[in-house]
């Protein structure tokens, strides 16, 4: 019986990724909701006059909530798997948030596909992130969006999907809110972030990333 426990503390405590902002515990129970999107890769992103035909369905949140975002936080989630209904669990069961820190998850092929983008309730609902640390309410919690990529980028790289998938979103995301390449970041790198990570990992290429960006 102890074994089984310690085994079930254990799986939790590897799905906590590099999340540090706390969040108190919901009033009421939060279920779930995965929206999965495999992007069509080859369909370029158009103009912004005609953006919608052109981007999967779930990138575009409902217009009367939508905030105006100014910057974009990359994050790996430092496991071998995992999708955002694993990570929803663990932060909510585990750290008693609201639920699933970032707006986004991009898949390795383990517990969702190779390359597909999670759209979370983050997104959906517009909310305030929990994917960088300092104190509650922070600007890139706030204004800032959370992409985690499945993987732990200390070990290894992220899969070619993977970055197909990124660049995609981020060209969406820059075109959308006009966020330039200086104001996209590495966890790590965020400014005014306290916290000691070496998230998205030192494999993570990120001046690869940003040469591949529009601007």
């Amino acid at each position: 019986m102890f074994n089984r426990v310690f085994i079930i503390y254990c799986s939790f405590f590897v799905l906590s990724g590099c999340i540090y902002e706390e969040e108190p515990m919901p009033q009421i129970a939060y279920e779930y909701r995965s929206e999965a999107v495999q992007p069509k890769l080859s369909t370029p992103v158009r103009t912004q006059t005609n953006i919608d035909k052109y981007i999967p369905r779930g990138w575009l949140p409902a217009p009367h909530i939508e905030k105006r975002w100014t910057a974009i936080v990359i994050h790996h989630s430092g496991t071998k798997d995992g999708n955002a209904a694993m990570f929803d669990k663990w932060h909510r069961e585990g750290r008693h948030w609201e639920g699933v820190g970032y707006d986004f998850v991009i898949g390795n092929g383990t517990n969702s596909g190779d390359g597909q983008v999670e759209v979370t309730f983050r997104w959906w609902e517009q909310k305030t992130g929990a994917h960088c640390g300092g104190t509650p309410g922070n600007w890139a919690n706030r204004y800032a969006i959370g992409i985690c990529l499945v993987g732990n980028f200390n070990y290894t790289a992220p899969t070619a999907r993977q970055m197909q998938s990124l660049v995609e979103l981020i060209r969406f995301l820059q075109r959308r809110y006009n966020i330039p390449k200086s104001r996209i970041y590495g966890h790590q790198d965020t400014p005014g972030y306290p916290g000691k990570t070496n998230c998205p990992g030192n494999r993570f290429p990120m001046a690869r990333l940003k040469s591949m960006l529009d601007f």
